[in-house]
């Protein structure tokens, strides 16, 4: 419910990249002479030429990126079996968006990820964070133009200046977003499940019913029906198409198991969606 709950994951593990023949004592073929160790384990063979990008030297320089240009932020970190890894920095200041109830409360966030096993994109957006459940949503189109500069011996991150990239964000898409979240939660939905079952079904997220012979609603579809109600309790107003989009977006990011940066395209696609059926 509060900022003061965020996930805070170890992003700082041991890691290193070292000659695969001296860890194994036998000669490896051409383009897979190094490994990637993290936390004592292997979990990447690359060529020599790969670049290894420590979470100290990219999250790191990302906060100092924050704090250079004078924002205030929060952090929530993910750690997924230490091999990709994630760094959210949820912006604290006067661009609050308020949906309807003063509890529901929208910031803008910054999204980096990370990876040691090759399974992520080393990459920044921007995004927006619900307060009341923890969500990322993760609809926008800004991105962090920074590049990675490799070198046999050393590794340079070359990042923009964040101050201008957070105000031509708040600017130019930060409004025009949250207008389409007002649209969502003016909508009511007469009929939830038949709304859920109808985006789960298109998008392919997950099974509706239980099986082929039991046509109630799955574990998953159940626990989206829930949220949906509670929050509907929670600001004591009709169930509408914010609150589905949010329920949906919750087991997507919680339940679904899918890479980080799958999870982000499923969610501008689910967003999309939703927004086409109002």
């Amino acid at each position: 419910m509060y900022l003061s709950n965020l996930q805070q994951d170890n992003l700082y593990l041991p890691n290193e990249m070292v000659a695969l023949d001296l860890l194994t004592g036998y000669p490896s073929r051409k383009g897979l002479e190094n490994a990637i160790l993290s936390n004592g384990k292997i979990v990447n063979v690359v060529s020599k030429s790969y670049g290894h990008l420590s979470n100290r030297l990219f999250f790191e320089k990302a906060e100092n990126m924050l704090i250079e240009a004078g924002l205030s932020f929060q952090r929530r970190s993910i750690n997924r079996n230490d091999r990709s890894f994630v760094l959210d920095l949820i912006i604290e200041d006067q661009n609050q968006f308020r949906v309807k109830n003063e509890n529901d409360q929208i910031l803008p966030m910054l999204r980096f990820t990370n990876s040691y096993d090759g399974s992520e994109n080393t990459t920044g957006h921007f995004g927006f964070f619900r307060k009341v459940c923890s969500n990322g949503l993760h609809v926008a189109d800004t991105s962090i133009a920074f590049s990675v500069r490799h070198t046999r011996n050393n590794t340079e991150l070359v990042v923009p200046k964040m101050s201008d990239l957070f105000e031509k964000f708040i600017e130019n898409e930060y409004y025009s977003v949250v207008s389409k979240f007002r649209k969502l939660q003016s909508i009511k939905l007469l009929d939830t499940r038949q709304f859920v079952k109808d985006i789960v079904e298109h998008l392919n997220l997950f099974r509706y019913e239980c099986s082929d012979k039991n046509p109630e609603p799955s574990k998953k579809s159940r626990e989206v029906l829930d949220i949906l109600s509670q929050e509907s309790k929670l600001f004591n107003e009709e169930p509408n198409f914010w609150l589905g989009y949010n329920a949906l977006n919750h087991v997507l990011h919680t339940r679904l198991k899918k890479s980080f940066q799958q999870q982000k395209r499923l969610d501008q696609k689910l967003f999309n969606t939703v927004l086409e059926m109002v």
